[in-house]
């Protein structure tokens, strides 16, 4: 993924931003933050459902793809009414994972590479209203620099692709928590 699409926004819940400011909090009903690195193999399995997503034309979606959760992150959250990262991770079992996630008050302070749950607690430190979260993580195998996205990875991308087709389809948080019981953690 080239810089200049390294951040997705659909145009339904976000306005250009100006020079040297925060793109201003729209309210919207999803706000979809995926991380990876397209150079790294299966770590593009974030970026890469954050592009199919970014050409479905889906109102009440905010979308941002990056190559690690970092503090602004927790900016993104305001005004969505649930938010759900994806990333890519070696050690897990099942192919996707789905799970509800809360802040995780014991987070580092490095400004980069935060989880989910750290995004989450910053914006608790800020006094940043935030959404209930959920994480889509995705069993990836080869992580090497300059690797493609390997066979196991594009069928994680498949199945990956299909649970987040339902998700958008199925927005209720009972829903989405049924699914997380059937997928595993």
């Amino acid at each position: 993924m080239s810089a200049a699409v390294s951040r997705l926004r659909p145009a339904a819940c976000g306005e250009p931003a100006r020079a040297g400011c925060p793109p201003p909090a729209r309210a919207c009903d999803l706000v979809v933050l995926a991380a990876g690195n397209p150079a790294r193999g299966d770590d593009a399995l974030g970026p890469l459902l954050a592009e199919r997503l970014a050409v479905l034309p889906l109102p009440g979606l905010r979308l941002i793809s990056d190559f690690q959760f970092q503090l602004e992150h927790a900016l993104e959250l305001a005004g969505a009414r649930r938010a759900l990262f994806i990333d890519a991770h070696r050690s897990q079992r099942a192919p996707v994972c789905l799970g509800e996630i809360d802040a995780d008050a014991g987070c580092g302070q490095a400004s980069h590479v935060l989880t989910p749950a750290e995004v989450l607690a910053v914006a608790d430190r800020i006094g940043q209203p935030r959404p209930p979260a959920w994480q889509l993580s995705l069993r990836g195998e080869d992580f090497g620099l300059g690797r493609p996205l390997g066979p196991s990875g594009r069928l994680v991308l498949a199945f990956g692709w299909g649970v987040l087709r339902y998700l958008i389809a199925n927005p209720s948080a009972a829903q989405w928590r049924a699914l997380a019981r059937r997928l595993g953690r």
